[in-house]
């Protein structure tokens, strides 16, 4: 093993010359299964199984995975919709993780989410105008005269209509929905924003629209944001870091050139052959995983890939391999990398 491999993933030493906005430190987040009469909790759902991350400021930190592998959990759980079961979530160096209602409410106008599906998550009973003044009224920004003028300011910069204020989520196309979802989540000029899947419900003649308004956005207000994508070429084309989830932990973390340039782990080899080359001169194989996720109830022993993995020992279920850093900030949970590398 290379003197590198020999590194334990520290987050602050990603991007070292980039100030952290966001660590998480050791996150979990378990869901209890409760059985029997008494309603006891005898089991948990694994959702997240210890993360450690860090987004710099004005970065893209793209997280990529099979659907179940938590990436969408992560998510909420950064933004506290839920309540993380052990762990750190460092804001500027704040721990929001274990904060009241009332304790979170000023850094709720720092942190904010964008949701896969534009229609499920706007109010149907409120206007576009009025869906976007209530985060402003409840946090009390302004005069109403001066809500109004913001709410006017965010249609225009998601590329909205004045005469939209008025209308209904009903009366908008999926990519419009959308757009007004991106308002409401620059509403309170956040610092990080949570994109869960924020692409993969609209078409694609739409969905370029929408990542370059990302992009724009992303220049002009300084954010961050954490890009949560099954898409492996949307991933690609928006993010400088990319982390690879499997079964609620990280398996692999690099810059999103190194990764698409050479990967490591087995899982990430994988993801990455069913990636479509244009050239029909290159000749790929594809790498077909057997077998399904397991069950985040009870996953395997060491490490969760053992059960889809062609290089799986026993010495991989023995105990859970760390994230090591295998070359200059490219960090992979193998224990076995030296050998298949």
């Amino acid at each position: 093993m290379t003197e590198m491999a020999n590194t334990k993933f520290e987050p602050s030493k990603v991007e070292a010359d980039v100030p952290n906005l966001l660590e998480i430190r050791g996150v979990k987040r378990h869901f209890p299964v409760r059985t029997g009469i008494l309603d006891r909790a005898t089991k948990a759902v694994k959702a997240v199984d210890g993360v450690d991350l860090t987004i710099g400021s004005g970065e893209t930190l793209g997280l990529v995975g099979e659907s179940g592998c938590g990436k969408s959990t992560l998510g909420r759980t950064v933004v506290r919709l839920d309540d993380p079961t052990e762990g750190e979530i460092l804001f500027e160096g704040v721990d929001i993780a274990h904060l009241t209602d009332r304790e979170l409410l000023p850094y709720r106008r720092q942190i904010q989410i964008i949701f896969q599906n534009p229609f499920s998550s706007l109010n149907p009973r409120l206007t576009a105008g009025n869906m976007l003044m209530e985060p402003l009224k409840l946090h009390g920004v302004g005069t109403h005269t001066e809500r109004q003028a913001r709410v006017q300011e965010l249609l225009d910069v998601v590329g909205l209509q004045a005469e939209h204020y008025d209308r209904y989520p009903h009366e908008f196309s999926g990519g419009q929905r959308q757009r007004l979802g991106i308002a409401r989540a620059l509403a309170l000029k956040p610092k990080l924003i949570i994109c869960d899947e924020p692409v993969s419900a609209l078409d694609v003649s739409i969905q370029s629209q929408i990542i370059n308004l990302l992009q724009d956005l992303q220049d002009e207000f300084g954010l961050s944001y954490l890009f949560i994508s099954h898409d492996l070429s949307v991933v690609e084309h928006v993010s400088d870091r990319v982390a690879v989830m499997y079964l609620g932990r990280i398996v692999e973390l690099a810059s999103a050139e190194d990764l698409y340039l050479k990967t490591y782990h087995p899982y990430t080899r994988a993801l990455m052959s069913a990636l479509p080359v244009p050239d029909p001169e290159i000749e790929t194989e594809e790498i077909i995983l057997e077998g399904g996720v397991p069950s985040p109830i009870d996953p395997p022993p060491g490490c969760h890939f053992t059960t889809r993995c062609p290089f799986a020992t026993e010495a991989c279920s023995a105990s859970t391999p760390p994230l090591l850093e295998h070359a200059p900030n490219h960090w992979v949970r193998c224990l076995r990398i030296d050998e298949i590398s």
